[in-house]
């Protein structure tokens, strides 16, 4: 077993913040001078491109999630890493299974990234609904438990009845000087100009937990009295979905929706106000980053990490999930605020160094 071996394991590059968050770490741990392995179930997805100079990518090439514990399992009796940091459900309880078949002594960390209980109520296949049960018979096995936010750890903590104060929470490492200089890149876009209307700026994948037709909905009424315009950036199933609602709406000269881009941090430095509509989260990466950078922000208060990060609305605007009128009310409020955000206290909470030296606890105890 080499001592300075970590891999962090994830099931593809898929855009969104879990697998942002563990590029971070596995760029951090390479930085400190570690021989880092980011293994995954496939290479495909829109960050596959932004993995950090000294990490080696491990493809387990699996089409199923199943299949990937026995590969990852002879990953595990062939390179024996010391440590090991997975993330989201039910990649945790794939690792915990493939290190069982292993029978190796890879310290084995687990982090949970969303509220559980909300997924698998809102989950359409059978196979989600039944999560919960598979990660109360895995998840004690293994060696530590960790949760991005303190409303992810009640949660699981309760659905799966695993004492809680066996969950450590540690803050997602969003605030990095690699985001704060990509946050100056010069915005090629007509609608971000200093005399321009407002711009509200929404991001993350298109689909039912994102709920972007709430705030389609909200912004239609809103440009009833004011003149603005809707960005949102992001990818997802329900593209389609959104475009009819678009266009039912007659909203179509005033929103766009760019699809993914690999630089939102200087949309969010631009833009008038943020704003999450999220029927569900676990510690939402995009709130935070666009705090640090200085944008007012307005979130529904879903389960769970709004409320936490916006110190229930000491520093942002909280509104009922699926509200639109709230959510046009609180937009109207934000466009008039610029110094609600304390982003000297947001990029100490959520830095890299904070967060790291958490992680680096968990997996290496002394």
């Amino acid at each position: 077993m080499t001592a300075d071996k970590v891999a962090l394991f994830m099931p593809d590059f898929s855009g969104g913040g879990a697998e942002r968050v563990m590029l971070t770490l596995a760029g951090e741990f390479a930085r400190k001078g570690y021989n880092v392995d980011l293994v995954v179930t496939n290479a495909r997805g829109s960050i596959a491109g932004d993995v950090p100079l000294g990490v080696q990518v491990v493809d387990l090439d699996a089409k199923r999630m199943l299949a990937s514990c026995f590969k990852l399992a002879r990953y595990l009796r062939r390179v024996r890493p010391e440590a090991m940091l997975v993330s989201q459900a039910p990649t945790n309880c794939i690792a915990i299974w493939a290190k069982q078949l292993a029978h190796v002594r890879t310290r084995l960390v687990i982090s949970e990234h969303v509220a559980q209980s909300v997924m698998a109520g809102e989950a359409d296949s059978l196979r989600f609904r039944l999560l919960p049960k598979l990660m109360r018979y895995s998840y004690p096995r293994a060696d530590a438990v960790i949760a991005v936010s303190g409303g992810v750890a009640d949660d699981l903590a309760k659905l799966i009845k695993f004492p809680r104060d066996q969950i450590k929470v540690i803050y997602n490492p969003v605030v990095t000087p690699g985001m704060l200089e990509l946050s100056h890149e010069r915005i090629d876009h007509a609608w971000f100009v200093p005399d321009g209307p407002p711009v509200i700026l929404g991001v993350g994948r298109l689909n039912k937990q994102k709920d972007f037709s709430t705030l389609i909905r909200a912004f239609a009424e809103l440009r009833q009295s004011l003149i603005a315009r809707l960005v949102i950036l992001g990818e997802g199933d329900e593209r389609n979905k959104l475009e009819v609602l678009i266009a039912e709406l007659g909203i179509q000269e005033d929103v766009e929706l760019p699809g993914f881009v690999s630089n939102p941090y200087k949309y969010m430095r631009a833009a008038s106000v943020f704003v999450l509509s999220s029927r569900w989260e676990g510690l939402p990466t995009v709130l935070i980053e666009a705090l640090a950078l200085g944008v007012t922000v307005v979130s529904t208060d879903c389960p769970c990490g709004p409320a936490e990060i916006l110190e229930k609305g000491g520093c942002g605007f909280l509104v009922p999930v699926g509200g639109v009128s709230e959510l046009v009310g609180a937009i109207k409020g934000a466009c008039g605020v610029n110094d609600l955000v304390p982003q000297g206290a947001i990029r100490r909470k959520y830095s890299l160094d904070v967060a790291f030296q958490q992680y680096h606890q968990m997996l290496y105890p002394s």
